[in-house]
């Protein structure tokens, strides 16, 4: 059974950093696409950024400039570095994986950006 827990996340000022962590259990790390998702409120759950099994990064352009996503292959982990949060970025921040025709969810973690 595939799992994706993440975690990292908090409340952080305006200009702050967090990095979040997702870890991929029950499948092949390196055969999967990975990428973060947000939910913020009133808006649909939207792309972050996606790191292929190669490593090459896609960001959306909010993020781009601000975020970087990585993956570590011996940790079955997957990383989203965010610099310069701002108060619209607060929202759930959720990992996914994508492995052939299958697609995995995590539960997300909750990212408040606020004074």
């Amino acid at each position: 059974q595939v799992q994706l827990v993440e975690s990292g996340g908090g409340l952080v000022q305006p200009g702050g950093s967090l990095r979040l962590s997702c870890v991929v259990s029950g499948t092949i790390f390196t055969d999967v696409n990975l990428g973060w998702y947000r939910q913020t409120p009133g808006n649909q759950r939207e792309l972050v950024a996606t790191i292929t099994r190669g490593g090459s990064p896609n960001y959306a352009d909010f993020a781009k400039g601000r975020f970087t996503i990585s993956r570590d292959n011996g940790q079955n982990t997957t990383y989203l570095q965010m610099n310069r949060l701002k108060p619209e970025d607060t929202g759930v921040y959720v990992c996914n994986a994508e492995r052939l025709i299958f697609t995995y969810w995590g539960q997300g973690t909750q990212v408040t950006v606020s004074s």
